[in-house]
């Protein structure tokens, strides 16, 4: 096996993958790139299960949605590869897909294609920025509070869809939310998955998630509570889902803190992970900026863009690209390996379809603890820092909504500066938006 990678890197050393991607340059070669692209794909590539799971809840076509997120994922990989020769892997966000589907849809009682035109909004927003280039302007003065905030609080609403589908916690008239039946088939999967997936990962094992999702998916096959339906088919028809947003109802004056909501998290989301990713390659500058840094935006956001239309929710950078830039991957080779390999899962539909909730709800707390860890980044003796990321991130879960949450963050900052006479430290940009969203619950929300 060592002689076959050796021969295909000698013959790629001055051939197109040479020229085209500078391997060399990157101190890289053609094997480690693919073997990177498949350690890559083995951790995201639980999102094919995952979110047609929670896309379903919003009334949309899992089967279909199965294949657009194959095929999105595909397009972004493949874009970022050959547009910004970057080794990080595209796909649905995980967050604002829950967000769409239970607080926008289901929670504001509108259609999953009004919902998806809110998305389509926010990425037309989120690639208006790239190609300004005032991205970097809009994160430097966002406080640090707030960009830490916002991926917390968006964790911990994931966790909650997860405990939710493990059956964990039951809505309740007394308390809310009170303890399922821990007895029941559901929560013991749902616990052992998750179990499974942390036990793994810890020991460093990349595709923790896909082999958690596997395990519990055959025990309930084998258990009689899913149904075999086969593995393999021609990929089912997507036109229950493609093209059918809709962009004029979602341009409603009070679904605007959604579209802001949408492009706001998107904007941190995607930047905060592809420069943690090419820190991991040694590409970033002191200030955060790597190498064709707008050119990989703007792929992220034009794929976003083209996801809504196809209908799935945020397209966003995966932080386990870096799975694969561990394993060496240095140039966009890997991402394009990552994209061929979606197009491979697009088969695999009856596979996917027989994935039950309690299945994925392990990997929903699982990266709901990796994105609340960023609460450690807090300043903790400042209240009026700490404060405000508080809030932001707690009111996420608790009203079941990431606008609500980014909102009560960006008017707590401001009032708790106000009043300690630090009102200085307000950007305008930010005192702007606080002034937005009080408009937005006053005149807006109430009628």
């Amino acid at each position: 096996m060592t002689n076959i990678n050796k021969d295909a890197d000698t013959a790629n050393q001055n051939g197109f993958f040479e020229r085209f991607f500078k391997l060399s340059a990157h101190n890289t070669t053609f094997s480690t790139e693919i073997i990177a692209g498949i350690t890559t794909f083995m951790t995201m590539v639980y999102i094919v299960f995952v979110n047609p799971q929670i896309l379903s809840a919003a009334g949309m076509d899992p089967s279909a949605v199965f294949v657009v997120t194959c095929m999105i994922s595909a397009i972004g990989c493949i874009g970022m590869g050959l547009i910004a020769n970057l080794p990080i892997a595209l796909a649905p966000a995980m967050g604002l897909n829950a967000f769409f589907a239970f607080s926008v849809v289901v929670g504001m009682g509108i259609s999953w294609q009004t919902g998806m035109g809110t998305i389509f909004w926010g990425a037309v927003c989120f690639t208006i920025i790239s190609i300004l280039g005032i991205r970097s302007w809009i994160l430097s003065n966002i406080p640090k509070c707030l960009r830490v905030g916002i991926p917390s609080g968006i964790g911990l609403l994931i966790a909650f869809v997860g405990f939710s589908n493990a059956g964990f916690v039951v809505a309740s008239p007394a308390t809310m939310v009170t303890v399922g039946d821990l007895s029941s088939l559901q929560c013991v999967l749902g616990a052992l998955g998750f179990f499974i997936i942390v036990i793994l990962a810890s020991r460093g094992i990349h595709a923790a998630v896909l082999i958690s999702i596997a395990i519990i998916t055959t025990i309930a096959a084998l258990m009689g509570d899913i149904e075999y339906t086969g593995i393999i088919s021609m990929p089912p028809s997507i036109t229950n889902t493609v093209g059918q947003l809709d962009l004029v109802g979602s341009l409603d004056v009070a679904l605007m803190g959604i579209i802001f909501s949408f492009a706001l998290v998107s904007l941190f989301d995607s930047s905060g992970t592809m420069i943690g990713v090419t820190e991991k390659c040694g590409f970033t500058d002191k200030r955060g900026r790597f190498p064709r840094m707008k050119q990989a935006l703007m792929t992220d956001s034009v794929t976003s863009v083209a996801g809504a239309y196809m209908g799935t929710s945020t397209v966003t950078a995966y932080i386990e690209s870096s799975a694969g830039v561990a394993a060496g991957g240095r140039t966009g080779l890997t991402a394009i390996v990552v994209g061929l390999l979606f197009i491979l899962v697009i088969f695999f539909s009856p596979l996917a379809a027989m994935v039950p909730g309690y299945a994925v709800a392990g990997a929903l707390i699982y990266v709901g603890i990796l994105m609340s860890s960023e609460l450690a980044k807090i300043d903790w003796d400042d209240l009026t820092e700490s404060a405000p990321a508080f809030i932001t991130a707690i009111m996420m879960p608790f009203t079941f909504s990431i606008t609500e949450g980014v909102a009560a963050g960006f008017i707590t900052y401001c009032v708790l500066k106000v009043g300690t006479n630090r009102w200085r430290e307000i950007h305008p940009g930010v005192a702007i938006v606080a002034l937005l969203f009080i408009f937005k619950f006053i005149f807006v929300d109430t009628h």
